[in-house]
């Protein structure tokens, strides 16, 4: 006999003490003795269990195994072409990870060799023949109750994980909203159109990918590179937005934008902040250790902030400013390669240059002391 779909006689519900939950629970019966099939599928029959699919076939059993997703699995230990305990290993090797998935060996062989094969096999229990059938179905029924309390806990579980996620989504999007009102509070001083910070955060990003970063890598700077100049809020207005040049008191006062961005960003928790915060401090860095606040000089400067500087340098030349009028972008393209190993990294110009950088990118207009 190979595999049937065995059903309780018509009108019969569940057995006393036998829930409706049991009842649908599918048993999937592997024995080469079609005898022992019988019996088992008369047994569990009368005590209510609707959905039995059995097979006297073990090299079947695995295709019904796949094919019905049982519940709790019966299954014989010496049967020819394969025995159980190598069915019972191809079994386990198919149940899901981290499902409990009741299997319980019957067999006339009661050696402890037996029984501590198949339970190292898998095994879930042992059950000798000739079985008492009250035994049987109170260890079935056992069995079945733990695996619908784990599945039950596994969807509690997949639920608390839904909605874990979807709260730590909606945390996400208020921080990144916070950010962006952020960076367009500093902007909105030194920009007209607030499209400088955008576009800032948008040539990291694409420069960042250029240079190979991981795709993490080019979420955050994309999200936090628009901040880099949020220190600007506490720059008096007669000196961020002055027409002519800066005196060396002024410019100090402008350049100290980085720290206090560092400060106001710093002490995140998240990678989030924690970028933010040292690109605020490092994109006025320079490659030769010339630039501001600390000198850094070559790799020292975290390649986050090199990246910002590259791409804020090009916005703000390719935009006006009150000093000075906006340039071209190849005339930016020029002065970037002219500075590659002096003012900027030289990898980093060198992903520009590749890039080739879309007119998108410098279609605002701007104003400002970087």
């Amino acid at each position: 006999m190979t595999a049937s779909a065995g059903r309780a006689a018509p009108g019969r519900g569940p057995a006393e003490g036998l829930d409706a939950g049991a009842a649908r629970s599918r048993i999937l019966i592997v024995d080469d003795q079609y005898a022992n099939v019988r019996v088992l599928e008369a047994t569990l029959d009368r005590a209510g269990y609707a959905d039995l699919v059995s097979t006297t076939d073990p090299l079947d059993a695995e295709r019904l195994f796949d094919a019905t997703a049982p519940d709790l699995v019966l299954l014989d230990l010496h049967m020819p072409q394969l025995d159980g305990i190598a069915l019972l290993r191809r079994l386990r090797a198919r149940t899901p990870a981290g499902a409990f998935l009741p299997i319980v060996v019957l067999t006339a062989d009661a050696t402890r060799q037996a029984r501590a094969q198949a339970l190292e096999a898998g095994a879930s229990d042992f059950l000798t023949k000739p079985f008492d059938p009250a035994e049987v179905l109170l260890r079935i029924r056992n069995l079945l109750g733990t695996r619908r309390l784990h599945q039950a806990l596994a969807r509690q579980n997949e639920l608390l994980e839904a909605r874990v996620r979807a709260r730590t989504r909606e945390l996400e999007q208020t921080q990144l909203e916070i950010l962006d009102r952020l960076a367009a509070a500093a902007e909105f001083r030194d920009d007209a159109t607030g499209q400088h910070t955008r576009r800032v955060g948008a040539l990291a990003a694409r420069l960042a990918r250029a240079l190979g970063m991981p795709e993490t890598f080019v979420t955050l700077i994309e999200r936090t590179a628009p901040l880099h100049d949020v220190g600007k809020i506490a720059v008096p207005d007669e000196i961020l937005l002055k027409p002519g040049p800066l005196t060396p008191a002024e410019m100090a006062v402008v350049q100290s934008h980085a720290t206090i961005g560092a400060r106001l960003l710093g002490g995140g928790r998240f990678p989030l902040m924690r970028m933010a915060e040292t690109i605020a401090w490092t994109h006025h860095e320079r490659w030769d250790g010339q630039g501001y606040p600390r000198g850094l000089a070559g790799a020292a400067t975290p390649l986050a902030g090199r990246i910002v500087a590259v791409a804020d340098a090009y916005d703000a030349m390719t935009s006006p400013r009150p000093y000075q009028p906006a340039r071209s972008p190849e005339e930016a393209r020029q002065i970037l390669a002219a500075g590659a190993g002096t003012q900027w990294d030289p990898a980093v110009v060198a992903a520009f240059l590749r890039e080739e950088p879309r007119d998108d990118l410098t279609d605002s207009q701007g104003t400002g002391h970087a």
